[in-house]
């Protein structure tokens, strides 16, 4: 019988919450600051997935305007997490014919201080097929990561990390899900079992008791799950004897950073959990970022423990492999696009309205769309035909991009103003900024501008050539580790344009593996 292919939802898909209903899973992954917010994938044999939506799917439910990217800094010299605001950690939930997702938008008011907008959103069995989610309803917690447990008397209580920090608490307290409203005073329930940055908690029942999971040591190289458990929901909660349940900390496993995991059954009574992780390849690599991996769970007596993750999992009735979407839903756009300066013809044929905000602005939304990178090996490209018109304009700079956030792009691009191609890198975590350029020679003639980005593990590729199918110019190639960070988020392939005035560029032939 074929397994499944790890990672399950490839590319920048981190913090999976998932939940099985009738013959279908549903899972959400984290989105941070990019717009539309919280992916809905689903799947019926856990190997082949189809993203169908988007949680926060309209510019009126909340501002991503807060969700800048901090560069913190690590314990080692001249290193730094990358820190982005947004929407963190959301957990789905269903009960009685609702869709429940729990979630925090991240604020970043300032340097220092930051603020948490924990909500709830909803849809019905046949709204989330059809992408109808209600506007966010807020609750009041002062954390992150907050989850979703709704008992068998239909009581809802929710689990949060609070007051974020390495040494931060497990707490608790019931909800009403349709106004938001406390109906109990915030207590907490665990504190986890030592290591720093105690959050993602998930609550389940079993044979009479509850059973906290939560993540501990920090999203990277010490990520790991520890358990608890107590007959009374409020506590108190004893560890498991066999925490860590799951860590790749101190293995040579491919794959690292294995956490932040919602464990469920599936159709034949088998324990499974999504959980993020990273792909680490030659020299360090974690080129994607955290993607989303499946692996297998067992219960030994009264724990749970769940297997290492592998490349490959389980054994199951794979119907395809990959991860198909539904038309238009898995664009991306950067914090709170103005979705007029978009006009999408078809999913290959783009019009896009030049603004002057630059990928480097922390706050605004540039003029960008694109997909999550999903491919380790792959190719995107896309055309401007007659794009010599543009030098009647003023400054205008249009092409192809790999984005991450403010602080992290690779772009080549036509530059009216000197009439050039041009490759720029940026990378502040690291200090780098590098850019090369070639002018455009016998201008009148040329008909259409091609760029394409070519990548592999190892590398990015940045091309160009002047017609539909001619062999392409290597301007510049790029060292995929000048763009791995600590970071949470992770790579974006897309079509960008920026000018002094509003400048419609038509691009065409987009093509995003």
């Amino acid at each position: 019988m074929p397994q499944a292919v790890n990672p399950i939802i490839p590319g920048f898909a981190p913090d999976p919450s998932l939940v099985k209903v009738g013959e279908w899973y549903f899972l959400v992954t984290s989105s941070f600051h990019m717009f539309p917010g919280l992916p809905v994938y689903v799947s019926k044999d856990l190997g082949s997935w189809k993203q169908i939506g988007n949680v926060i799917n309209r510019r009126t439910q909340l501002s991503l305007a807060l969700s800048d990217t901090r560069l913190s800094p690590l314990s080692q010299p001249e290193q730094f997490m990358l820190a982005t605001g947004g929407l963190y950690a959301p957990t789905i939930r269903y009960y009685d014919g609702t869709f429940y997702v729990v979630c925090t938008n991240v604020e970043h008011l300032n340097d220092e201080k930051s603020s948490y907008g924990n909500f709830i959103a909803t849809a019905s069995l046949e709204g989330i097929w059809s992408d109808q989610w209600s506007d966010p309803t807020y609750f009041d917690f002062h954390g992150i990561d907050p989850s979703l447990f709704i008992s068998d008397d239909g009581k809802a209580y929710i689990q949060g990390s609070a007051a974020p920090g390495p040494c931060t608490t497990i707490n608790m307290f019931e909800v009403d899900l349709s106004t938001g409203a406390k109906l109990s005073d915030e207590k907490i329930i665990w504190r986890g079992t030592g290591g720093i940055y105690p959050e993602g908690p998930h609550m389940y029942q079993k044979n009479g008791w509850f059973y906290l999971l939560i993540s501990e040591g920090g999203t990277h190289e010490g990520h790991m799950l520890t358990m608890a458990r107590s007959r009374d929901i409020w506590g108190p909660y004893e560890a498991c004897p066999g925490n860590p349940i799951l860590t790749a900390f101190g293995t040579d496993e491919d794959i690292q950073c294995t956490g932040h995991c919602d464990v469920f059954q599936d159709g034949q009574g088998r324990w499974w959990g999504v959980c993020l992780g990273i792909r680490r390849g030659e020299g360090g690599r974690g080129i994607m970022g955290r993607e989303t991996f499946l692996t297998l769970g067992s219960w030994d007596g009264d724990w749970l423990s769940l297997e290492l993750v592998k490349s490959h999992v389980g054994e199951i009735p794979v119907a395809q492999g990959g991860i198909a979407a539904d038309r238009g839903v898995d664009f991306l756009y950067i914090r709170d696009a103005v979705l007029e300066n978009y006009r999408m013809d078809n999913e290959r044929a783009i019009r896009l309205t030049a603004t002057p905000i630059h990928f480097s602005d922390p706050e605004k939304s540039p003029t960008f769309t694109g997909k999550r990178q999903r491919s380790l090996i792959g190719k995107s490209s896309v055309i401007v035909r007659n794009f010599t018109q543009y030098r009647a304009q003023n400054n205008v700079q249009l092409g192809l991009a790999v984005y991450k956030d403010e602080h992290r792009y690779v772009r080549i691009y036509y530059e009216s103003d000197k009439n050039r191609i041009v490759f720029d890198i940026v990378n502040n975590a690291k200090k780098i900024s590098r850019t090369e350029s070639q002018v455009v020679e016998g201008a009148t003639s040329r008909n259409a501008l091609r760029f394409c980005i070519e990548y592999t593990e190892n590398e990015y590729r940045l091309l160009y050539s002047y017609d539909d199918e001619g062999e392409c110019q290597c301007l510049a190639t790029v060292d995929t580790l000048q763009m791995t960070d600590p970071d949470f988020t992770g790579p974006v392939m897309g079509i960008f344009a920026v000018a002094t005035d509003a400048v419609d560029v038509q691009f065409e032939d987009l093509e995003i593996d």
